[in-house]
C-alpha cells in the first residue's frame, strides 16, 4: 500500500515550466583553488556565453574546486608564455587555466592550457573549434577536459538532464518533459500534455528517452527518439505500466506491470516486444534498475512488510534484501561501478537520499532536507541529482556522492521534479 501511495503522490505533484537556474549552496571543506583566467577574445563573439566564465562556474558547482575571482588576479595571461607562476603561488592557487578565443567566419577556435602552479608544468594544452552559435557546448567540452586532467575522472558537463515540470494554463494542468544542460541552461520542451508525465529514463546512447505518459487516460510507456521526435508506445497492458529502465545494451527495458493483477518486474524486449517476468510474489515489486553489467537488477518490494530494496544477482537468481536501516527504502539506483546502491530512505519522519555499500552493507544518509526523492547518478559516479522541497517550491539538487558539495536548480517560476541524468553523449 505504501508503494501505491508513493506512485499516487508522484502523479499528483505539481511542477512548473521554466529554464532552471543554478545556485551553489555548499562546497567541500577541501576544495582545491584554481584560477580560470578570462580568455582573451578576438573577433565578433556572441554576447552572453563567455567560455571562461562557463568553465569557472562548472568547476565551482562540483564543490571540488574554488575558482579565484578575476578581480583578485594580478595579471590576465592568455597563453603559457605570459604566465608568471610566482604571482599565482602568492595568491595561493594550485592550478591555472589560460586561453584565447578567436572567431573565424562562422567558426570559433579556442586554445587553452592548464598548468600545475607549484611544479610549473603544463598539464593540458589543446585547440577546439565549434560553430559561432555553439559556445556553451565548447565551454562544457573544455570543462570536461580540465576536470579529467585535475581528477583523473571524466567530466560530465557535456551531459544533459531530463526532468518533468507542470504549470497551470487556463485552469488546466500542463505537464512538460524537458531537457537541459547540467547547469539548467538551454532547456527545451520535448513533450507537453494535460495528463501526467513520469519517470524519464535515458537510453545508453543518449538518443532516446523512455517515460510514462497518461495522455490516453491511463499509464503507458513510450520510447521517444530525441532527434526526430518519433514516439512509440511500447507497453500498454491492462493495469499499471510504469518505471522503465534501459538495459545497458539498449535492447530491452525493465518495466513494472500489473497485467497479472499484481505489480511485478518484467524485461521487455524492444524488438520483439516479448516479456520475461523477473519477479513473482504476492507483494508489490516495482522500480526495477539494471545492474551496470546487465546481469542483475535491483528493485523495490514490500514483501517484508514495507518498501525495501532487493537485488537479484541474475535474472534467475533469488532476490536478496540489501536495506535494513529503516522501515522505508525505495527507488534504487546503482553507482556506475556497481559498488553502491542509492535510494530514498525514511528517517525521523523525513525522506532522504542514502546509499549502501553492497560489499560491506554500510549505510550512509547523504541528505537531510526532509522531502527528497528520485535520485539519479552522474555517469562518472561523482555526483547525483534528486528532487526535494525548498520552501514552497520543488527544486532539483545536485550533491557529490559522498554527501559533500551541493547546488540547486530551481525553476525560475514554480517547481520541477523527476530528474534523470544522461549518459556521456558521443
Amino acid at each position: 500500500m505504501a508503494l501505491v501511495l508513493l506512485v499516487a503522490a508522484l502523479m499528483l505533484a505539481t511542477t512548473a515550466n521554466a529554464e532552471l537556474m543554478i545556485r551553489v549552496t555548499k562546497g567541500t571543506g577541501e576544495a582545491v583553488p584554481v584560477a580560470v583566467v578570462p580568455f582573451a577574445e578576438s573577433g565578433d563573439l556572441p554576447a552572453g556565453d563567455d567560455i571562461s566564465t562557463i568553465v569557472r562556474n562548472n568547476l565551482e558547482m562540483t564543490g571540488e574546486f574554488t575558482p579565484l575571482s578575476a578581480e583578485r588576479m594580478l595579471s590576465l595571461p592568455s597563453s603559457g608564455d605570459d604566465v608568471f607562476f610566482r604571482d599565482w603561488r602568492m595568491l595561493g592557487q594550485r592550478y591555472l587555466l589560460v586561453g584565447n578565443v578567436t572567431r573565424e567566419g562562422d567558426r570559433v577556435r579556442a586554445r587553452y592550457e592548464l598548468f600545475d602552479v607549484n611544479s610549473e608544468q603544463r598539464m593540458l594544452g589543446e585547440t577546439s573549434t565549434t560553430s559561432v552559435n555553439n559556445l556553451r557546448t565548447l565551454a562544457h567540452h573544455i570543462s570536461d577536459k580540465v576536470y579529467e586532467a585535475l581528477t583523473g575522472e571524466p567530466g560530465v558537463f557535456s551531459t544533459r538532464l531530463a526532468y518533468v515540470t507542470l504549470d497551470e494554463h487556463e485552469g488546466s494542468p500542463r505537464y512538460r518533459l524537458q531537457i537541459s544542460d547540467v547547469d539548467g541552461r538551454r532547456a527545451s520542451v520535448r513533450l507537453e500534455s494535460r495528463e501526467p508525465i513520469m519517470s524519464p529514463a535515458w537510453s545508453p546512447d543518449g538518443k532516446q528517452l523512455a517515460y510514462v505518459s497518461f495522455e490516453s487516460g491511463r499509464p503507458e510507456i513510450f520510447v521517444h527518439e530525441l532527434a526526430t521526435g518519433k514516439r512509440t508506445v511500447v507497453a500498454s497492458y491492462p493495469g499499471l505500466n510504469s518505471a522503465p529502465d534501459w538495459s545497458p545494451d539498449g535492447r530491452s527495458l525493465l518495466v513494472t506491470l500489473s497485467r497479472s493483477g499484481n505489480a511485478e518486474i518484467y524485461r521487455l524486449d524492444l524488438d520483439s516486444r516479448s516479456l520475461t517476468r523477473l519477479t513473482d510474489h504476492w507483494g508489490i515489486d516495482t522500480e526495477g534498475e539494471w545492474h551496470p553489467d546487465g546481469d542483475g537488477l535491483a528493485f523495490t518490494s514490500d514483501r517484508s512488510g514495507g518498501p525495501q530494496i532487493y537485488i537479484k544477482d541474475s535474472e534467475r537468481a533469488s532476490p536478496r534484501r540489501v536495506t535494513f536501516g529503516s522501515r522505508y527504502n525505495a527507488r534504487p539506483r546503482f553507482s556506475p561501478d556497481g559498488e553502491y546502491i542509492y535510494y530514498v530512505h525514511q528517517r525521523d519522519s523525513g525522506f532522504h537520499i542514502a546509499r549502501t555499500e553492497l560489499d560491506s552493507g554500510d549505510e550512509q544518509v547523504l541528505t537531510r532536507t526532509g522531502s527528497d526523492e528520485s535520485p539519479s547518478i552522474a555517469p562518472n559516479g561523482r555526483m547525483l541529482i534528486y528532487a526535494t522541497r525548498q520552501g514552497n517550491d520543488n527544486v532539483l539538487t545536485v550533491i557529490s556522492t559522498n554527501g559533500g558539495a551541493a547546488y540547486t536548480l530551481p525553476a525560475a517560476n514554480g517547481d520541477v521534479r523527476d530528474p534523470a541524468w544522461s549518459p556521456v553523449l558521443r
